[in-house]
């Protein structure tokens, strides 16, 4: 009788122990990675502060959904590439610039990781990349990009007045904000698998300075001062294969995350990305306090 004892309490054991495994690999299973990938900060204090906004983007993704994990690599490329494996969106935010683009340098890995279904999120000078070297890989990417001699680089406030009805925009009300808002970038023929996302008009002050590689030329004037053609700073892409990207022409100053709409925004482009459900109201997240943006900036002497 003992011995038929022992063996039912055996078995008992044996099936809440599987049960707690099935569990848990299927949360395993069902959780999703999003692999920020922050360059080394540049410019000045508040500034191009790639660390501390990935930093604050990430724990902002792991805080509202439970079912994601949201991880930084800090500094550049992941030198153990396996972090990526497995993620459902990478996020970049990083200086960009010429053929030495970070994306670039591993176009193999990116095509890999798109293949696989990846969705890729450009923030800022991420966007910006050699059109002869990286102009094709980032219209395949995320469907548009900076290119030097076409696309401007100032200082402005933009104000945002209407949305498409799209999972990038649940939540959002109408904003202005003064940022480093790129525009005339270059996109995918057609515009096509393109939705704008934050769209409007540069005032002319913004095209004051002579013609160079990110100030001024004869074709944004054509756009904007001739022709009034709103400017898309922002925009969600669907790849043919089913895939996610998203451009964002903003993020050069640390303390717009401080903006509930500007960051809802991101998030979820990045969630959107990563092809989890925006609810509503968007992704949730508490405004960050002056002392917190002041911990998540550089150190300067």
């Amino acid at each position: 009788m003992d011995r038929i004892c022992m063996l039912i309490l055996g078995f008992v054991l044996f099936l809440t122990v599987a049960e707690a495994q099935v569990k848990s690999n299927a949360n395993t299973v069902l959780r999703k990675k999003i692999v920020f990938i922050a360059g080394p900060d540049s410019h000045g204090k508040g500034e191009h502060e790639h660390n501390g906004g990935c930093t604050l983007l990430s724990k902002a993704l792991n805080d509202s959904l439970p079912g994601v994990e949201a991880i930084v690599v800090r500094n550049g490329w992941p030198k153990d590439e396996s972090v990526l494996d497995n993620a459902a969106a990478i996020v970049f935010y990083l200086d960009g610039g010429g053929t030495d683009h970070l994306e670039l340098v591993h176009a193999a890995k990116m095509d890999e990781l798109v293949a696989r279904g990846a969705g890729i999120v450009n923030l800022h000078f991420s966007l910006e990349v050699d059109a002869r070297a990286g102009g094709e890989s980032f219209m395949k990417w995320i469907g548009g990009y900076f290119e030097t001699s076409w696309s401007v680089n100032p200082v402005w406030e933009a104000s945002f007045a209407r949305f498409p009805d799209h999972p990038v925009a649940r939540g959002l009300k109408p904003f202005s904000i003064r940022d480093e808002w790129y525009y005339h970038m270059r996109f995918a023929p057609g515009m096509k698998g393109v939705t704008p996302i934050l769209q409007a008009l540069p005032p002319e002050s913004t095209l004051n300075k002579p013609d160079g590689t990110h100030s001024n030329n004869p074709a944004v004037r054509e756009a904007v001062i001739a022709r009034k053609e709103m400017q898309t700073l922002a925009w969600a892409f669907e790849r043919p294969d089913g895939g996610r990207g998203f451009g964002f022409t903003g993020g050069h100053m640390h303390k717009n995350w401080q903006n509930d709409n500007f960051r809802k925004l991101v998030l979820n482009a990045i969630a959107w990305a990563a092809k989890i459900d925006i609810p509503a109201g968007g992704i949730p997240s508490a405004t960050p306090t002056d002392n917190e943006l002041n911990a998540l900036t550089k150190r300067v002497n």
